[in-house]
């Protein structure tokens, strides 16, 4: 049987956990339809989705149609639990984006189909809330189309809208043969000879719909199950199966991460090629798992083998292999059948699957070989907040418990401040402030509050920087030599690391404990912040060879160690950055505000004492709309003034759009929480006690 792993995405409020139940219903996987509001849908598992009646984390089900097993992904809907949906892009075969017949297009909504087309990720669209009062038909998908702008194929039309009967009658009109006939020669010319047959049109539209170029429209309702039995039929029909090959070598993502109830990690994966067994041992990680031998066969690395020969198209060579590497044994394996997950000996190519055994296995890993990355794809968290520990709550427990929070989203980091033992977590929204809190307390028993949430910066170089310390040449007390140069990169880059040096020439532990703590000291630079967009390349390397006395052991005070260059790396790219000079960027955020016309007037000069830059104004009957740019930080008080602005009749649409450098005022410095190789005094003193404890 043919496999398809599809996600359903919306707009929070869109119906996308009520269309999961219907769908479950429609196919016989349910008996009873489950309610968001009474806390009791199939997938909303946590307590807290429960009680709160939204999704926080994905979940997996599985229903069968005829010829396809649909493993079916619901994922949150609000934009602070953008993450989570991140994670299951890389996974899926195709989609659903559910979009409200009431409320229309909303933000989340073109922030979804925007990266869809983006990954060219075959979707189809489900127009729920017919029945409700206010719902829309062809007026909204006209405003879809200009709203989302791209292709969209009706599959029907809606009939006795806002009522209880609402329908939808499938059928494709004029409007499907025009967009297709716009992406295909030879339809057009068959169109234009006097007409196009019944199923080559459909076998059109399923070539398009499979390759993202068009998306499939279909109206309906969660609720009353109007419109599914047509939306089942296009899942089936129009959508791709999982393809790969079960006997290839395996190679599957990891997409989520939950605990046991005996606190082990169970990893949630998706198996592209090859198959899974019990017993197996099974590299895993975000490094190389092989390398070619030559003569057609495959090779683990190990350290030993020194760097990959892999060169830059500048002719300069890339960094050692990057990551972490690891291997374990699989203990237990289950798929996904129905609403259940079945204990299972073996998994093939295209299921989903939950793995024991692994117990350094982490969010975005690889199992055997690494499938095509596909990268971030939505904005980083930009807000940040410190937790501090209610009466009763134990330090130590509640960093434990937030490093475990941390693990199930890679999206949100942890830093813990030893010296003001102090903890702050990065955030996309208030919401996700209250539910950390809500799972503090409901699954480790902690009590904490938050501070005022903060603006998270970032810093990328000015120009560039070398900098350089000696082996044995004073004032490096290490027994190690480091060079390195940082130059800016393009927007977007992250941070890349290149050698320069002889390959071979230092054994390959030294070179990865030199990238891996230039990767750590990026995270807070001249400013604090984090150090993004750049490359920072290796131009000297040296150590003293493992030495010792006649007949004793080894001296490592002879003899250069991996802390040696974790010790003097901070140093010299710190002085490399801060000869490059650093640029504070802030997170600016596109916003589109609708609002009675005549409360214009009073609306800009407010935006601009907020920081807010409007690049586009227009009338339409009587509201003005307004795009433009607003300062991260001044998002949440424009939401506050508006209603009294607007007669309460302002709407607000923001998302992180980019960085911008920091060009008036003092530049916001963010506290360190590491041995502060700015101060070299500080820092030795620091490190040396350190490694004499």
């Amino acid at each position: 049987m043919h496999l398809l792993n599809l996600g359903i995405l919306a707009h929070v409020d869109a119906g996308k956990t009520s269309l999961t139940e219907r769908l479950l219903h429609t196919a016989g996987v349910i008996e009873e339809l489950g309610s968001v509001d009474a806390g009791s849908t199939t997938t909303d598992t946590l307590a807290l989705e429960r009680r709160r009646g939204i999704t926080i984390k994905s979940a997996v089900v599985s229903f069968p149609l005829d010829g396809v097993t649909v493993n079916l992904i619901d994922t949150p809907g609000h934009p602070d639990f953008i993450a989570e949906v991140e994670r299951v892009l890389g996974v899926l075969d195709g989609a659903i984006l559910v979009v409200s017949a009431v409320e229309g297009v909303q933000a989340q909504t073109r922030v979804l189909m925007r990266t869809l087309r983006r990954l060219r990720i075959p979707t189809l669209v489900f127009v729920n809330k017919i029945d409700r009062r206010g719902a829309l038909g062809d007026a909204l998908l006209r405003r879809m189309a200009r709203a989302l702008a791209v292709p969209l194929v009706p599959m029907g039309r809606p009939a006795a809208l806002g009522t209880r009967a609402a329908r939808f009658l499938p059928g494709l009109g004029p409007q499907a043969l025009d967009t297709l006939a716009d992406q295909d020669d030879e339809l057009l010319a068959a169109y234009l000879d006097g007409g196009v047959p019944h199923d080559r049109l459909h076998a059109a539209l399923a070539a398009r719909t499979r390759q993202g170029a068009v998306h499939p429209v279909y109206f309906g309702s969660a609720v009353t199950g109007a419109g599914l039995p047509e939306l089942t039929e296009g899942i089936e029909r129009l959508l791709p199966t999982a393809d790969g090959d079960p006997d290839g070598p395996l190679s599957a993502t990891v997409f989520k991460i939950e605990r046991g109830p005996a606190g082990e990690k169970v990893a949630y994966a998706r198996l592209f090629s090859g198959t899974l067994r019990i017993r197996d041992r099974v590299p895993f990680g975000t490094g190389p798992a092989e390398h070619p031998t030559g003569d057609g066969r495959t090779a683990r690395r190990t350290p030993e083998d020194g760097p990959e020969e892999r060169r830059t198209t500048d002719g300069r060579a890339p960094a050692p292999v990057g990551g972490h590497r690891e291997e374990g044994r699989v203990t237990a394996l289950t798929v996904f059948d129905r609403v259940l997950d079945e204990r299972r000996e073996s998994a093939g190519q295209g299921r989903i699957v939950k793995v024991w055994g692994l117990g350094g296995i982490r969010v975005g890993d690889a199992l055997g070989l690494p499938a095509t990355p596909r990268g971030h794809h939505f904005a980083p968290p930009t807000l940040e907040t410190v937790v501090v520990p209610g009466p009763g709550t134990d330090g130590r427990s509640l960093h434990l418990a937030l490093g475990r929070l941390a693990e199930q989203d890679p999206l949100i980091d942890v830093r813990h401040d030893e010296r003001r033992r102090e903890t702050s977590v990065s955030l996309y929204g208030e919401v996700q402030k209250e539910v950390i809190q809500a799972t503090l307390a409901d699954e480790y028993g902690l009590d904490v509050t938050f501070r005022e949430t903060t603006t998270l910066c970032v810093e990328r170089p000015a120009g560039t920087g070398h900098a350089v310390e000696f082996n044995k040449k004073d004032p490096n007390p290490f027994l190690a030599t480091v060079g390195l140069r940082v130059d800016p990169a393009p927007a977007g880059s992250g941070v890349g690391f290149r050698l320069e040096v002889e390959l071979g020439s230092m054994p390959y532990a030294f070179f990865k404990a030199v990238e891996d703590t230039v990767r750590e000291t990026l995270g807070q630079g001249l400013y604090g912040w984090r150090v993004t967009d750049c490359t920072v390349t290796m131009s000297h390397a040296g150590y003293s060879p493992r030495q010792s006395h006649a007949h004793q052991r080894f001296d490592k005070s002879m003899s250069s160690t991996g802390h040696d260059f974790r010790g003097l790396t901070p140093l010299v790219l710190i002085e490399a950055l801060r000869r490059a000079g650093s640029l504070v960027h802030e997170p600016l955020h596109r916003f589109r505000l609708q609002a009675p016309a005549d409360t214009l007037g009073a609306l800009l000069p407010v935006l601009a004492r907020l920081g807010a830059v409007p690049e586009t104004t227009a009338t339409h009957a009587a509201h003005g709309v307004l795009e433009g740019i607003v300062p991260a930080a001044r998002v949440h008080e424009l939401g506050q003034r508006l209603p009294g602005l607007t007669r309460g009749e302002g709407e607000l649409e923001t998302a992180f759009d980019h960085y911008a450098p920091i060009t008036r005022g003092t530049l916001p410095r963010r506290p360190r929480t590491d041995h502060n190789p700015l101060n070299r005094k500080e820092y030795l003193l620091n490190v040396t006690r350190r490694a004499g404890d």
